[in-house]
């Protein structure tokens, strides 16, 4: 049973990191580009879109469909970096556990 115990402990101190680790994460804040800069959308590190620059020059043009279509690769240029930054993040609590391929925690 004194394994049981450890095991424990040792569950509640990794929920302790992971929460840490969660606040961490939001607080974070990662951006995206795309058009050369000309686009910036910057996410938490949960992903909650928190900014957009659009460079002047692209807004008196008669491009909508441009526009738009920058926003979205500049978003998932975010997403894509925010991603990663989750993933590292819950590394480090992890750290050398060896979990099954595609479990994501806590997200």
């Amino acid at each position: 049973m004194r394994n049981l115990g450890e095991m424990m402990k040792q569950a509640q101190e990794m929920q302790a990191r992971m929460g840490e680790a969660q606040e961490r994460i939001g607080a974070m804040q990662v951006t995206g580009v795309s058009g050369g800069g000309m686009v910036e959308v910057t996410l938490s590190g949960k992903s909650d879109m928190r900014r957009v620059q659009i460079d002047p020059s692209l807004l008196g043009g008669d491009d909508k469909e441009m526009l738009e279509d920058l926003i979205v690769a500049a978003h998932n240029d975010a997403k894509a970096k925010a991603e990663e930054l989750v993933r590292e993040e819950i590394a480090k609590v992890t750290g050398a556990l060896k979990l099954p391929p595609g479990l994501a925690l806590p997200f």
